[in-house]
């Protein structure tokens, strides 16, 4: 009874004071932070949400003030407000700040060229403090107004967005898109501008997904990729350009890596519908892209791909890795995954093409006159004839048995109405097969879309399952 008595005492005196340093969230914004036109802001707003999944370790305070602008010559700078001071006031460990959308306005606009270094100057207020906060920019939502003087959704695409993404990167300092939330939905914002529940649910939920996972803040892939590099960027975020094997490649680092530093690698059209690797980004992932066009998956493509990916393994990436291939780079996904097994974590494609004699088959079979994927698909595979050419079996269609046994589950976003990659030669019997094998596959179908666009405006769907699938 007595050691029973002394081990619970340790674990009192261990963990009480634990429990009592709760990480202070500081929440900056306008109306859209306060929770205007939610039925009870208080428990209805994006930081309460927050504050309630992040749990009893966190206190999330809410300090947005409707209408407010980052511009200091705004028609309603928050500077000016008394919950800028209190949030200062505050010492918090994190930041969140969600200002842009009434910066805006017409009457705003014209001050827009000050707005980067507006921002920097509010970031230089927080990490003067003694807490040293981690500050996160939240870049601000659509908006579906009509009236152009107003918040006008144009001005936060082309300007505000921009701006953003600048001043984080400047500042080396996390970016999250909720941007790409609402982009759609209207029906979630019935006022144009103001998210209703569902809406601030997801902007929760986003958020949560950014500051919970454990992170590895002296990790980045860059610092250990030999050789010279030339640093650009990325939506924001630091991007490697250099050379492996002749090869143009990339690798984006996140502000901070996720622990066990997690990754996705983008097969081909790099920046293409970038906004699942730019969440990955978010959520703690790497990006990486080695370019190996247009060899269509052939061995000399597999090859390249092995040394790359001992480089990257080398630079202390993850074991496994997402693979992500858009239309044609499906193929150099599973080719490459038929030969790993053991080094996918999951499969992410997008009206994919899993035959090449359905594509590009078809510039052959409806006698293109421009056939240049087809000769370059002919080549690759060492074939001198069409006919020949037709009767090709090097496909994922028919790599199936190899693909499974890596046991990673596969996403297919599937335009039902593409005709440029049918899906009745390409996912669907892809899809049979996997299933007939015990394979773990998924198809989200788009019906009614084509070829173009690729993946969802709101990537939330596709993260989730990424998410889901590496942990």
């Amino acid at each position: 009874m007595k050691s029973r008595y002394l081990i619970f005492l340790l674990i009192l005196f261990y963990h009480v004071p634990l429990l009592a340093q709760r990480v202070k969230i500081a929440c900056l914004g306008a109306s859209i932070c306060a929770g205007a036109r939610l039925q009870h802001p208080e428990t209805e707003s994006y930081p309460a949400q927050l504050g309630k999944l992040l749990g009893p370790g966190f206190e999330v305070t809410n300090y947005g003030v409707s209408s407010t602008t980052l511009l200091k010559k705004g028609d309603h700078p928050y500077w000016n407000t008394p919950e800028y001071k209190a949030a200062l006031a505050s010492e918090p460990d994190i930041v969140l700040i969600d200002l842009g959308g009434n910066d805006s306005k017409l009457i705003n606009r014209i001050h827009l060229d000050e707005y980067e270094s507006d921002y920097h100057d509010m970031i230089r207020a927080f990490r003067a403090l003694p807490s040293h906060p981690r500050i996160l920019l939240l870049q601000p939502i659509v908006s579906f107004v009509k009236d152009t003087t107003q918040i006008w959704d144009p001005v936060i695409t082309t300007q505000i967005l921009p701006k953003v993404r600048q001043v984080a990167y400047d500042e080396n300092l996390e970016l999250v898109n909720l941007n790409a939330l609402l982009i759609g939905k209207p029906g979630l914002m019935p006022d144009g501008i103001h998210p209703e529940l569902t809406g601030t649910t997801l902007m929760a939920k986003t958020l949560f997904e950014v500051l919970h996972p454990v992170r590895d803040t002296a990790f980045n892939a860059i610092n250990h990729l030999p050789g010279d590099k030339k640093i650009t960027s990325f939506y924001g975020y630091r991007c490697a350009d250099f050379e492996f094997s002749g090869r143009a490649c990339k690798v984006v680092a996140p502000k901070f890596a996720a622990a066990g530093h997690p990754w996705i690698w983008r097969a081909r059209f790099w920046g293409h519908e970038p906004q699942t690797d730019i969440a990955l980004l978010e959520r703690g992932y790497h990006v990486v892209y080695c370019d190996v066009a247009e060899l269509f998956g052939n061995k000399e493509a597999i090859q390249l791909w092995n040394g790359y990916y001992s480089l990257l393994r080398k630079a202390g990436l993850a074991r496994k890795t997402v693979m992500e291939g858009m239309s044609r780079g499906a193929v150099y996904v599973y080719n490459w995954a038929a030969e790993n097994p053991d080094k996918v974590a999951a499969v992410y494609v997008d009206n994919p093409v899993i035959d090449l004699c359905s594509w590009p088959g078809s510039q052959f079979k409806k006698q293109f006159t421009k056939r240049n994927e087809w000769e370059a698909f002919k080549k690759d595979y060492g074939f001198t004839s069409d006919s020949a050419a037709m009767l090709f079996k090097g496909s994922p269609l028919y790599k199936t048995k190899e693909i499974v046994k890596g046991k990673y589950p596969m996403l297919h976003v599937l335009a039902d109405a593409d005709t440029d990659v049918p899906p009745a030669e390409n996912t669907l019997p892809f899809e049979e097969k996997i299933k007939a094998l015990k394979g773990d596959i998924t198809v989200m179908h788009k019906p009614g879309f084509a070829h173009h666009p690729h993946s969802f405006p709101d990537p939330t769907p596709i993260v989730d399952f990424i998410l889901k699938a590496v942990k």
